[in-house]
């Protein structure tokens, strides 16, 4: 080794005709960068042994720093913690000469990475693929997908200050021109989450046909669903229809133009057969509470044929419901193309901000024993009180409509006039206890709804869920009754899963139950009545008729008649039906009592005649002379009477 080497290479051979150019380069640098210390090194080397200086040269080489300039062309034998500018420079030249997808993918799993923790702060579960970034506030909606102003105006005005769960996940999904088949508990702002996006993809109104189409299992749902579409385009010329009577009645409706049509299936579907309704160019088909729609039975038949018509290639159909079952998600995949799957929290599940309570009742009896109880104790109003049939809710609101509440009552017999006002005093407070089938269990919004009675018992998970639903809404807090009698118990183990999955407390007895799985609960029930148990069927049911009548109850007969009189005596008194009051009297008759009737009825004949009585023959016989003897002593036939 050359004196002049560094220190570093001591106790190293190399060839040095191989690493000529190198170790010429090294000298030349050295020589070039501190001459002044290679001088000293010399000396030092002379004045000392050969041992000594080894020593002296490492402990100085120890005390000083390199510098940037002792970087060697080349060679790189240690890495550390300080790493040089130029090291750094080098580094940043060998990133910038990456591939720019490689980049795009990095900062992609990052940006996935960051979703995934975000939804999993919401209980947001998504399935599919591509699926665009959760909403963290309504501000997104401007700078990344252009929201107009008025929508955001809009959606301050009615009091939405931060999207919910089901909002944040399905709006950016159905902007990114995605299907979607959402599942989200009740109260949970569905309706808001198919209508923002539609309005914001519809962008202007236009007369080029029917654009949009939401459909709803209810009337009751359609009209409150038209209601929340118009309030969201307030101040826009968008053309919002709710399919009516009045529509159907048109000629032609094969012109019919629209920007959004709402509508029941039936109606749907009529329109389209008879009315020849054009759906070609519909753009958006929502289905509201899905799982309802397409339930096997009529309403599927209702559905199928309103889908074949929406024939547009670049349609986007999305499916909204608190309930979601399996052939449900399986029908939704046979006509949808790559649909994004979003379900908020555990599936088929209900509000975890609702109260459950279970009742055992025993009977009938003991059912409305049990209601007038807790309302006597403690009314809370504004109250549902739901059951499984128009029959029975009839018998209910006939024995409570006389108590001191305000109650109503909502069924299917009601024109749709009744219905709507029954909604509407409902809401308004005009009625407290609003008696109801499950025509309202879906859907429908009543803000403020303290307490639902489920005076029968559902007869499935699905119906318990969206029942209890109608309170514990937009992050309110409510409470659910559900009365249960000997026939309930073997059902009892499907809704308290659904009890115990959204947090309740479920006695163990009832967790031990055998499951019953695809059968509906529908028995038949004894009749809701406080009659006596000899009085008939008949006069319980005459005292309430509520189809579209006034109710105007039976009551006693006014009567003097004695107590041993006949009911048919009595009811001859009196007949007042467009007549004078003639009452029947007793016959004028001298006829004694022994005489018979038809001896009496003889003596006189008053019928358009002078009254001639029936004398006795002017005779003028002995009383012993017989009637042939008599008759030959007068012939008076033109011949003089001569005596013999």
């Amino acid at each position: 080794m050359e004196k002049g080497a560094s220190f570093l290479f001591a106790g190293i051979s190399f060839d040095k005709k191989k690493f000529a150019d190198d170790f010429s380069r090294f000298q030349e640098k050295r020589e070039n960068d501190n001459p002044e210390n290679d001088v000293s090194l010399l000396e030092n080397e002379k004045a000392e042994p050969e041992e000594t200086t080894m020593v002296s040269v490492r402990k100085r080489k120890r005390k000083t720093k390199p510098s940037e300039k002792d970087a060697v062309e080349g060679f790189n034998v240690f890495t550390g913690s300080n790493q040089s500018a130029q090291t750094v420079v080098m580094n940043e030249e060998n990133e910038k000469e990456e591939d720019g997808p490689s980049k795009a993918k990095k900062e992609l799993n990052r940006q996935m990475e960051r979703d995934a923790v975000f939804r999993k702060k919401y209980s947001i579960h998504v399935s599919g693929t591509n699926v665009p970034s959760p909403l963290k506030t309504f501000a997104e909606l401007s700078s990344r997908y252009g929201c107009e102003s008025y929508l955001l105006h809009n959606l301050a005005e009615l009091g939405f200050k931060e999207p919910t769960p089901i909002q944040r996940q399905a709006i950016p999904v159905l902007l990114s021109d995605r299907e979607c088949f959402a599942c989200a508990p009740t109260g949970s702002g569905k309706t808001l989450a198919f209508l923002c996006p539609m309005l914001m993809k519809l962008k202007h109104a236009s007369k080029d046909g029917i654009r949009a189409v939401i459909m709803c299992p209810t009337r009751e749902l359609a009209v409150q669903t038209t209601r929340e579409c118009k309030n969201l385009a307030k101040g826009t010329k968008f053309r919002i229809k709710l399919m009516k009577k009045e529509l159907m009645r048109g000629a032609d409706l094969s012109k019919f133009s629209c920007d959004v049509l709402i509508s029941t299936p039936l109606r749907l579907r009529l329109a389209i057969r008879k009315k020849k309704m054009d759906l070609s160019r519909v753009e958006y088909l929502v289905l509201d509470e899905a799982d309802k729609l397409f339930e096997v039975g009529s309403l599927l038949k209702q559905i199928d044929p309103v889908v074949k018509a929406c024939s547009n290639p670049s349609i986007i159909r999305s499916l909204f419901s608190a309930t979601l079952p399996d052939f449900v998600e399986e029908l939704a995949r046979s006509i949808m193309h790559d649909a994004v799957r979003v379900i908020i929290g555990r599936k088929n599940t209900a509000s975890e901000l609702i109260k459950q309570k279970l009742i055992f009742a025993g009977s009938e009896e003991g059912k409305l024993l049990a209601l007038r109880q807790s309302f006597a104790e403690s009314l809370n109003p504004p109250v549902l009180i739901f059951l499984q049939s128009k029959e029975r809710a009839k018998e209910l609101y006939g024995e409570l409509a006389y108590e001191n509440i305000r109650v109503g009552v909502i069924h299917s017999d009601l024109s749709q006039t009744e219905r709507e006002d029954a909604i509407d005093d409902f809401r308004a407070g005009k009625i407290w206890v609003l008696i109801a089938t499950d025509v309202i269990a879906r859907g429908m919004d009543f803000k403020g709804v303290n307490c639902v009675i489920n005076y029968d018992f559902p007869d499935s998970a699905a119906a318990y869920i969206h029942r209890i639903g109608r309170s514990g809404r937009a992050g309110r807090s409510g409470e659910a009754i559900s009365f249960y009698a000997e026939d309930d118990i073997p059902f009892l183990r499907n809704i308290a899963n659904v009890m115990e999955a959204s947090g309740c407390e479920v006695p163990s007895w009832i967790k031990a139950l055998p499951k019953l799985r695809g059968k509906k609960h529908r028995p038949r029930r004894e009749r809701i009545s406080t009659k006596p148990k000899d009085k008939t069927d008949g006069e319980a049911n005459q005292k309430v008729k509520l189809k579209g009548k006034k109710r105007r109850p039976r009551r006693v007969s006014i009567s003097t008649k004695p107590k041993g009189e006949t009911e048919g005596e009595a009811n001859q008194m009196t007949k007042l039906k467009g007549k004078r009051l003639r009452p029947r009297r007793v016959s004028i008759s001298t006829k004694t009592k022994g005489e018979s009737e038809g001896e009496a009825n003889q003596n006189m004949e008053l019928k358009g005649k002078r009254l001639r009585p029936q004398r006795d023959r002017i005779s003028t016989k002995p009383k012993g002379e017989t009637e042939e003897e008599a008759n030959q002593k007068t012939k008076p036939k033109g011949k003089r009477l001569r005596s013999q």
